[in-house]
């Protein structure tokens, strides 16, 4: 991707989470920033990042296309599980749920926030994507802003 700035992306075998609006700007081609979503994920799918998200984004994901009724867009969504085999999906366990419940209590997230970075954590992920600025505030893992990049 030739004018891509790399700025801000994952170092090589570095296990990253990320969160749903990622995904959306991923999907959607973002104006401000798609490009560069489509960097990362680029990176994922060649195998130069393991990544973690929580069956939380899928259920975030597939809310307006079934709200539309646009199921050939829901199926899309469905095929990133077996598209990027980089990216672990992880359920909402009763571990997940006990620690993300400390995290939204102790920094005033939303439970999907919450739950994104328990999983991420839970998981090994050395830093979190997202573009929620409440993130800020955690520091239990790095945060990384998209809209600090770009």
């Amino acid at each position: 991707m030739v004018g891509v700035s790399l700025q801000g992306l994952p170092p090589e075998r570095e296990r990253i989470g990320i969160d749903t609006n990622l995904f959306i700007y991923f999907l959607e081609d973002h104006p401000r920033y798609g490009t560069w979503c489509a960097s990362l994920f680029d990176r994922i799918e060649r195998g130069h990042n393991h990544a973690v998200t929580s069956t939380v984004t899928l259920l975030e994901l597939l809310v307006q296309p079934y709200r539309d009724q646009k199921e050939e867009l829901a199926q899309k969504i469905f095929a990133l599980t077996t598209t990027y085999p980089k990216i672990e999906w992880v359920p909402v366990t009763l571990n997940v749920a006990d620690r993300a419940a400390e995290l939204r209590a102790r920094y005033r997230l939303s439970t999907p926030d919450a739950i994104q970075l328990a999983t991420a954590i839970g998981h090994k992920a050395t830093r979190f994507y997202g573009n929620d600025r409440a993130l800020r505030r955690v520091k239990e893992i790095e945060c990384i802003l998209v809209d600090d990049l770009i």
